[in-house]
Formats: C-alpha cells, structure tokens, sequence
C-alpha cells in the first residue's frame, strides 16, 4: 500500500510514509477483507442514513495522505479533526508525536465510540482526545489549533475553525462549490484564509448544524438504470422537459481535443462550472449508459448546462490512437424549437440543443488552451432571512467560484472569513474581519428523492480514476 502512495504522489514526506507504514488500518473496519482495507483507492463505508446515504467511512489511504500532506504536520504540533473513523486521527498522531495532541470530533456517537476503541486498540489513546460533538462548532475548550483538517464535505466555513486556527495555521477541507467538492489547502493570514492548493476528492455529507446536502432531481426511476441531477444553488429545473429531453435523440459536437487515458478532467469541469451559471451534475447508473439514455456517466457526476428542456454535458469518444479520448459534447431536446434558448449569442444559430453543444465544445478548446486554470475565490458567509431552496437571498455571500479571480500578492487566493455584501464581480478579490454573529441558513431538503449510487461520493479514492480519460471508455 505504502509503496503505491509513493507512485501516485500521495505520500511523499517521510513522516507521512513512516505514519502510513505504522498503523494496523485493518482493525478500524474488522468488516471487511483486511488485503481491501489496504487497496489505496478503497474507502470502507461504515455507516448510511436510513435513505441509503453514506454518512460514514474510513476514507481512502490515498485520500488520507493527500489530505495530510496538504495539511503539512509537523511534529509537536496540536491538530483538531472534524468528522472521526479513528485512522485518520491515528495517523496525525503517530506524525506530531508525544509532545503533539490530536482532537478527532464527530457528531455520531456511533462513530465516536468506533474511533475510541480503534485508537485504544492501537495504543494511539495516550495522545488522542475522541470528542462526540457537533464539528461545526470545532473544539473550543481544546483550542487553538496549528492545523485542522475536516473529513466531510462542508459548503461552508463556520467563523469558529477560523477563531481556533492559530495565526499561519493551515486548515484542509473538502469544500463543496456548486456541486463539486475539492479538498482545500487555507493558510490563516489575520482575519482571512489564503488558499495555496486544492484536490480532486469525494466525501461524506456535514451532519449538523453546517448540514447542507446537495438535492437530487430524479429523472429516470428505473430501477438499475436512474439518472438524476444533483442540485446545489441551481435553479430549479424544467423537470418533466428534462426527462423528455432523455428519450430525445442527441446531438454531438467534438472539440479536437484529446486526453491520455490516465489524464484527469477535474480541472476542466472546475473552470466550466465558471464559465456557466446553470451547470448542475448530471449522476448516472452504469445501464443507463448501456440503454443509451445517457452518453457518459461518472460516480462524482458530470457539469450538465441545463436550459429550460434541453441539457448538454462533455463526452468523449475513441480516436485511432488507443490510448487516447477526444473531447465532445452530448445535448438533448425534445422538439426542435421555434426560437434559440438564449444560453448566449452563440445559441442564435439553431436550436438549443445543437447550440449549446457547440458552444459547451467551444469552451473545452478554450479550457485546453489556457496554460493557467481559472483561479478560485471563495465567498464564505451564511444568508440571511428565509429564501427558497437552492438560491441565496440578496446580498448574501455564498459558496461559489468565480471565473479569473487573480491571486494575491503571496500567490494564493482570498477567502473572507465573513462577507455580508452581495457576491463580487469577476476579476476581483476581498478579504473581510471574521465575527460569530452568522445567522444560519440551513437548507435540509429530506423530501427529496434519494437513490443510494446518485448522491454517494464516498468512493473516496475512486476520484482519481473516475474523472480520468480513460475511465470514459467505460463510465464517463
């Protein structure tokens, strides 16, 4: 295991080599094969909610050392986790040693208790603190922190993991924007976060306070064979259009561009969801594919355009070369239609579904070519009075990226610790005072129809092959 970390860049410090070689990871999941519980991209699933959701894991080695290096531990240091499974933590404590601590909270008794005993099992008890706690409130009685890393998905950042980071201290989290979860390195700078990195990664829902589940529109119920869109500040879509729109013939576009097979696509679809506003993720069950609803699907989803009933999303196809995938784009329509859909002037020529196929192959040439991928600014606060679901009240700040943001001075990206004027334009950064006074906005949509395989990101590590070229020929 140790030794495939290396090879896939995963663990390249030797205190992250030397924790990974050190811990018996086998015991915290005693369910399955102890070889599986050592596969880099595996994640062992140690709890769902009563829809089938995966709320619990042991993450993927390979996500865990990602993340740790993002985090940059060092040795003494104090380390507060949010979301337990006991390796995790275990680990972050065999890197800061005797003279280090680690807190590990989770909201879940159940998990807590499981953390405990894995990390008394392992002898890891004398520096590890297990809390059962909402991790939205961080561990303030513990406080302050060198580092915290969070292990669930977030599409916030509580003011409190600011106030317990100490000054130059680095929090890592999968951060959720419009869909799409990257795990995220922050360094704190006074009252404001400068990110220096991100990862492709999947993870558990927040639970909680910080709740904010990303909602599923159905669109094909058969059972095997479902396709849904998974919503996150979208708007709410054309439903019955859509899923019209599946049994639609399609219409394809190609952009000349081609990928290697082990090449990913995770930061063309960051930059798309810049370029597009309404570009929720269309998630999909292999025999979709195989009936031909569907020409691509993908485990984490893949950015759809949707205009009112017509969808487009990228694609790709064999070229002569087999180890090589063209880049293209698929759109489906009901009915050819009497105007264009006014996706943008480029739409004018025909109808919409040939139109935005065009454009969406457009935009993956320009993303080929450009040598720097968008740069992310993130706005972090909570809106403010009541609001319909998926949609932020006016003024509010939200979770969402920005097309072309520059980077500051120190070559990073501004995050605001709190922003309570309306979302900034393109081309502009901010910083502003973090504070405690966030009204929470909370949108838990548990009406929404959950089909366990469309809202699971919890193959952890099987990101890394799922928004590859190659993967393509087969899933996406």
């Amino acid at each position: 295991m140790v030794q495939r970390l290396i090879e896939l860049g995963a663990a390249r410090s030797p205190r992250v080599v030397a924790a990974f070689r050190s811990l018996p990871r086998h015991l915290a999941a005693p369910e399955v094969d102890i070889a599986k519980t050592y596969e880099p991209e595996f994640a062992a699933i140690t709890k769902t909610d009563e829809n089938g959701v995966d709320i619990s894991s042991v993450s993927a080695p390979r996500v865990q050392a990602m993340q740790i290096e993002q985090a940059d531990i060092q040795p003494g240091m104090r380390v507060l986790e949010i979301g337990s499974g006991g390796v995790n933590a275990a680990y972050l404590a065999e890197i800061v040693g005797n003279q280090g601590h680690v807190v590990t909270v989770d909201i879940d008794r159940d998990v807590t208790q499981r953390a405990a005993d894995f990390v008394k099992a392992t002898g890891y008890n004398r520096n590890i603190t297990v809390l059962t706690a909402d991790g939205e409130h961080g561990a303030p009685d513990h406080a302050p922190f060198d580092r915290i890393i969070v292990t669930v998905q977030a599409a916030d950042i509580p003011p409190a993991w600011i106030h317990q980071l100490n000054e130059g201290g680095r929090l890592v989290v999968p951060l959720r924007m419009r869909g799409m979860t990257r795990t995220v390195a922050f360094v704190r700078d006074g009252e404001r976060l400068v990110s220096d990195g991100f990862e492709l990664c999947g993870f558990v829902p927040m639970q909680g306070a910080g709740e904010n589940r990303v909602r599923l529109l159905l669109l094909h119920d058969i059972e095997g064979e479902e396709i849904g869109l998974r919503l996150d500040d979208h708007p709410e879509p054309d439903a019955e259009g859509l899923r019209a729109a599946l049994h639609a013939p399609r219409v394809e576009a190609w952009s000349g561009v081609t990928l290697a097979g082990d090449e990913s696509k995770e930061h063309l679809d960051l930059w798309l969801t810049t370029v597009f506003d309404n570009l929720p993720l269309l998630t999909a069950k292999p025999a979709a594919r195989a009936r031909g609803l569907v020409a691509s699907f993908s485990p984490l989803g893949i950015p759809t355009l949707v205009d009112g009933d017509s969808l487009a999303y990228r694609t790709v196809r064999p070229t002569d070369d087999p180890d090589r995938f063209e880049l293209g784009s698929s759109a489906t329509v009901p009915a050819p239609r009497r105007s264009p859909s006014g996706w943008s002037s480029s739409f004018r020529s025909g109808t919409g579904s040939t139109a935005a196929t065009a454009h969406t192959s457009r935009s993956i040439r320009r993303a080929h070519r450009t040598t720097d991928f968008p740069q992310v600014a993130l706005s972090i606060g909570r809106t403010r009075g009541s609001q319909s679901p998926g949609r932020s009240a006016e003024g509010a700040a939200t979770t969402r990226p920005q097309e072309h943001i520059p980077p500051t001075a120190t070559g990073g990206h501004e995050m605001s610790a709190q922003q309570t004027s309306p979302m900034p334009k393109t081309g502009t950064s901010y910083a502003a005072e973090a504070t405690s006074d966030f009204d929470l906005n909370i949108e838990v949509l548990a009406s929404a129809p959950v089909v366990p395989g469309l809202l699971n990101d919890t193959g952890d590590g099987c990101t890394a092959t799922c928004q590859s070229a190659c993967s393509n020929s087969t899933c996406g």
